[in-house]
């Protein structure tokens, strides 16, 4: 693979279709809790983002190392996104409904960081599988295109927590459920797509 615009075009293309998970997560989060400060959001998608060019580099490493144990590895990747997405899209549906009845910022379901790493995780273990598709790369080339990807996340999952905060402020306390509703979605959308695509 060559250095030219097609190269980036390309990784700016495998950047806006890896984020999309994180996009709708970023959504829910920001649904969940509609009053986020900026310099949250921006910890937030960087979390995503950082997952998100982690994945490729560790499917590139696992490709030129280990590939035999990573192919066997893959068929594992949809259940793992959807066990994870029903845990925290579940947990945050259940407070809603066995919640006590009170003022809306006191239901809303705190986004920990312990449950933002394992979002981060479930919305980008499918991209362990770009490995594949940049395995021809070579490892400077594989970085710098982990780089646009995490860059390209960022921006989807800042759009995403914007819109998420503006329809959190109208939707008050169903917003927390709308948002485990929508991890609930993702997670069957990965776990369809990785199984029956």
């Amino acid at each position: 693979m060559e250095w030219n615009l097609i190269f980036f075009v390309n990784s700016v293309l495998l950047g806006v279709g890896l984020a999309m998970d994180a996009f709708s997560v970023s959504i829910a989060n920001a649904l969940s809790e509609s009053g986020m400060r900026k310099r949250r959001m921006c910890f937030i998608a960087g979390v995503y983002a950082f997952f998100q060019f982690a994945m490729p580099m560790i499917g590139w490493i696992c490709v030129h190392t280990i590939v035999e144990y990573f192919k066997g590895f893959e068929k594992f990747i949809p259940w793992i996104a959807l066990l994870l997405l029903l845990y925290i899209g579940g947990k945050m549906i259940w407070e809603v409904i066995h919640g006590k009845e009170e003022d809306s910022a006191d239901t809303a379901v705190k986004l920990t960081f312990s449950t933002l790493l394992i979002q981060g995780v479930a919305t980008s273990i499918d991209a362990l599988s770009v490995g594949f598709t940049i395995a021809d790369y070579g490892l400077l080339m594989a970085f710098i295109a982990s780089i646009i990807i995490a860059a390209v996340t960022f921006a989807i999952c800042m759009a995403g927590l914007l819109i998420g905060k503006k329809a959190g402020d109208k939707l008050g306390s169903k917003a927390t459920l709308v948002g485990g509703i929508i991890l609930v979605g993702i997670g069957i959308e990965i776990f369809v797509k990785g199984v029956f695509f």
